[in-house]
C-alpha cells in the first residue's frame, strides 16, 4: 500500500475479524461497539448490519482514514453511526466523552511496534470505564520478534486466544474473499485482569 494511511484499504485481519462478528452476530443487537483504527471500517459496519450501536473512529490525524469510515457508512446506508477521531495513547475530550461500550474491534491495529503501548493505554483506559467489556482484536503476524505480552501485564490486562476454525475462518477464502489467503492471521479477547480477591 503506497499511502501512508494504512486505514484505507481492507486488510486480510479485517475480514476475519468480520466472520468473527458474524459469528456472534444473535448476541450483537442492542450491544454498544467501538471500532477503534477502523479505517474502511469492515468490522464495524457488519457489526451495525446485525444491529449493534456502533460509533467508528480513527486517530484525529487521519482525515481521510475517517473520511474512509464515514464513506463506508454511507455506501450501508448507515446514517446513524457516529464517527470519532481518536488517537491511541492520547486522551482528548472525545475519549472522555465517550459512551459506555460493551465491545471494543480492531483490526491489524498491532501493526507497528512503536504504536502497540498507546493502543493498550487507550484499550486500558475504556476496560477501566466499562469493565465488562473486551477488545475483540485481530492481527496478521509479521515478525515472531513483536510481542504484546509485557505490555498486557503492565497493564494488568488479559489475553485469551481464539482459534480461528472456532468461528469459520481458517479458510483460504472467506466470505467471497482471497484476503486472507496465506497470511497468518490470529485473534485474541483482551480483557482487564481479575485483580486477587475478586
Amino acid at each position: 500500500v503506497p499511502d501512508s494511511q494504512y486505514g484505507l484499504y481492507a486488510w486480510p485481519s479485517a475480514v476475519v475479524l468480520a466472520q468473527y462478528v458474524w459469528a456472534h452476530r444473535r448476541s450483537l443487537p442492542g450491544r454498544r461497539v467501538l471500532e477503534i483504527g477502523a479505517g474502511v471500517s469492515l468490522p464495524g459496519v457488519v457489526a451495525a448490519r446485525c444491529g449493534a450501536q456502533v460509533t467508528l473512529s480513527d486517530s484525529e490525524e487521519l482525515p481521510r482514514c475517517l473520511q474512509s469510515c464515514r464513506r463506508s457508512c454511507l455506501c450501508n446506508r448507515l446514517t446513524h453511526v457516529p464517527v470519532l477521531g481518536l488517537t491511541w495513547g492520547r486522551v482528548s475530550p472525545e475519549l472522555l466523552s465517550l459512551a459506555p461500550v460493551d465491545i471494543i474491534l480492531g483490526s491489524d491495529v498491532f501493526f507497528d511496534p512503536k504504536d502497540f503501548e498507546d493502543i493498550l493505554t487507550t484499550i486500558y483506559f475504556l476496560l477501566e470505564k466499562n469493565p465488562h467489556a473486551q477488545f475483540w482484536t485481530t492481527y496478521q503476524v509479521r515478525s515472531a520478534d513483536w510481542s504484546i505480552e509485557a505490555l498486557l501485564c503492565k497493564w494488568n490486562l488479559r489475553s485469551i486466544h481464539v482459534p480461528l476454525h472456532s468461528f469459520g475462518a481458517d479458510k483460504e477464502h472467506l466470505a467471497s474473499s482471497s484476503l486472507p489467503g496465506r497470511h497468518t492471521i490470529e485473534m485474541m479477547i483482551i480483557s482487564l485482569a481479575q485483580s486477587e480477591g475478586t
